[in-house]
């Protein structure tokens, strides 16, 4: 099956990314498998509702370990199965704490195994630091040598990062693929869909 794993730092919105991009593809209830990194492994039932509820936080590694959903993309008069992947949020250097360096190391082992890689950064952090953190640079170093690789540049509907959009057509390399989206108000969601079917 077809593995498509969010990537990027801590807080970038990839759990809603992850959850409301299921919910625009037309899912009402999610079937979702949790993989720990010592290789349990759980599965859970839940309404997009108490999903966004229980998984969604602002508390920085609230995700600690895979969050796997089997998604239907339409393509053709047919669909194919995607496995959509959510991940622990990544950090320039080593965490002190042990889980969360265990999660890190699981999520960074699936970058092999992933046939779509889509990376989420927070426009946000750009607008206030004006330079990418340096994980999110490695990320997109590594992106540019595989296929099927999208940069997502999420919070495009914050008003004070429209402008930082347009300066950062100047940061970002020419040969980046990237997608502005809102993870949130699921913009920009029809071109990463487009994005992936093609990398089918």
């Amino acid at each position: 099956m077809i593995k498509a794993l969010i990537l990027g730092n801590t807080n970038v919105g990839k759990t809603t990314f992850f959850l409301n991009f299921a919910e625009f593809l037309g899912v009402n209830k999610v079937l979702i498998k949790v993989e720990y990194p010592s290789g349990k492994i759980l599965t859970k039932e839940m309404s997009l509702n108490i999903a966004r509820k229980s998984l969604v936080s602002n508390e920085a590694h609230k995700t600690l370990r895979l969050q796997k959903l089997t998604l239907k993309i339409p393509i053709f008069k047919g669909k194919k199965e995607v496995k959509l992947i959510d991940t622990t949020g990544l950090i320039d250097g080593i965490h002190p704490n042990k889980e969360i360096r265990n999660a890190i190391a699981q999520t960074l082992e699936y970058l092999n195994e992933s046939h779509i890689i889509l990376h989420i950064i927070d426009i946000t952090t750009l607008h206030n630091s004006k330079t990418l953190s340096l994980i999110d640079r490695q990320l997109i170093d590594f992106g540019k040598t595989i296929n099927n690789y999208a940069l997502l540049i999420n919070k495009i509907d914050l008003e004070k990062n429209k402008d930082t959009l347009t300066k950062f057509k100047n940061i970002i390399d020419k040969d980046v693929y990237w997608i502005p989206i809102s993870a949130l108000y699921k913009q920009g969601f029809y071109e990463v869909k487009k994005f992936v079917v093609n990398s089918l």
